[in-house]
């Protein structure tokens, strides 16, 4: 398998196009109690192609997107509070007490959780706060349920069980707080097509990335309504003091 810093490598693009948003309400409380998001400097661990980056500039934080990938930062669009960084969660190359918040959305189980932690609390000012933001399906929605045995079928590797453990381990610190919210995903034929295309743990070529597609597209056809079929996520925030 390929290594958590080449592996998106051939799926940035799949990545811009497939990948889900985050609810407003999981910035709202990655920010509650805390310095407002206009006064915040964030690092962002794991920034993929900018998702998370853009959303946390548009609340006014500046933000130091921590990508080690290339072809992920490449596939980025630019933003003017948004300052890419060839850098690891591990080892951002950030000056220590630079922050304000230090958060992975969507990647912290690609990390060494210990090592994370370490990293994070060393740039993390005094009064700042670290956070993983993850995204998962919400499977009591029958399409939803029907996407998920999809990805099950198909995986090639438990990543989901690995992602549910590192918040369960980041649950457990000290102080800690944690928040669900609800929220959507509407794709149409194609944007179905890339989140699977996205996700690095379904296969992307060869029989099994076909039969992948041939069960994705009569799902499409079963569940759409008009060209769209939408799929329920639950976004979970965590966050604590250094």
């Amino acid at each position: 398998m390929a290594s958590p810093r080449e592996r998106f490598t051939d799926r940035a693009q799949a990545y811009v196009a497939g990948r889900p948003d985050y609810p407003d309400a999981a910035f709202t409380a990655l920010f509650a109690g805390a310095k407002a998001p206009s006064d915040s400097i964030v690092a962002d661990l794991g920034a993929g192609t900018g998702i998370s980056a853009r959303a946390l500039a548009r609340y006014g934080a500046r933000v130091f997107a921590i990508e080690p990938n290339a072809a992920m930062r490449a596939a980025a669009a630019p933003d003017p509070r948004v300052t890419w960084i060839d850098g690891s969660a591990e080892a951002t190359t950030l000056p220590g007490a630079s922050v304000d918040l230090a958060v992975a959305l969507q990647a912290w189980h690609w990390f060494d959780f210990a090592a994370t932690l370490v990293e994070a609390r060393r740039i993390v000012r005094p009064g700042g706060r670290i956070a993983l933001v993850v995204n998962e399906r919400d499977e009591r929605d029958v399409t939803t349920a029907a996407y998920g045995a999809i990805v099950r079928r198909f995986t090639v590797e438990n990543i989901e069980e690995r992602r549910a453990r590192v918040l369960e381990n980041f649950s457990a610190l000290p102080g800690a707080v944690r928040a669900e919210f609800k929220s959507a995903q509407v794709l149409d034929r194609a944007g179905l097509f890339a989140r699977a295309a996205s996700t690095s743990y379904l296969p992307h070529d060869g029989e099994a990335a076909a039969q992948l597609r041939q069960a994705l597209a009569a799902l499409f056809e079963e569940r759409r309504t008009d060209r769209s079929i939408t799929l329920q996520l639950t976004t979970t925030v965590a966050y604590a003091n250094p």
